[in-house]
């Protein structure tokens, strides 16, 4: 018999982490953690030195719930990689996440795919982009091939689940070849 986390428990695990030395990932994927979870675990993340990795994914948070662990991304220092896979934060989820990466200098890894994030997401998640010069980010969605075109920095894009056709790679493609064309008259 299965006994999933849910908001309660992700309470318990929170006190936890607030006064644990030595965890360094937790994994609470496929539970029942939703938005007052999300707010529970992301309470003690702003001050929390060990954790590195944290796996949220196949969970309910929602958008409410990507805005609590936006906060919390904004002063933790030690959190290098976020999955948040299937958790429906949609757009509005998509930007919170995509404006605390604006100033979070330890993310390197962030995990979107599966969150209904459609072009507006895309496009906040394309704009972190240009100015983070650190962060991967992977989503199933749109890409914003100007963006593209614009990154110095990008090293590695992921495109796994996308339905992008013939069209949408050739524009993906151009879009890179202007990069590398910038770069070599940089």
């Amino acid at each position: 018999m299965w006994v999933r986390i849910s908001d309660k428990e992700a309470q318990y695990i929170a006190d936890a982490l607030r006064t644990n030395t030595t965890l360094t990932t937790l994994y609470l994927g496929y539970n029942k953690i939703g938005a007052k979870g999300a707010q529970h675990i992301a309470d003690p993340l702003r001050t929390n030195t060990t954790l590195t990795t944290l796996y949220l994914g196949h969970n309910k948070i929602g958008a409410e719930g990507a805005q609590y662990i936006a906060d919390a991304l904004r002063t933790n220092t030690t959190l290098t990689t976020l999955n948040l896979v299937d958790n429906g934060i949609g757009d509005e989820g998509a930007q919170h996440i995509a404006d605390a990466s604006r100033t979070n200098t330890t993310l390197t890894t962030l995990n979107l795919f599966g969150n209904g994030i459609g072009a507006e997401g895309a496009q906040h998640i394309s704009d972190v982009l240009r100015t983070n010069t650190v962060v991967l980010i992977s989503f199933h969605g749109r890409w914003s091939t100007q963006s593209l075109s614009s990154l110095q920095t990008l090293t590695t894009l992921n495109l796994f689940g996308n339905e992008i056709g013939d069209e949408g790679a050739q524009l993906i493609v151009d879009a890179l070849r202007r990069n590398v064309e910038r770069l070599m008259l940089c």
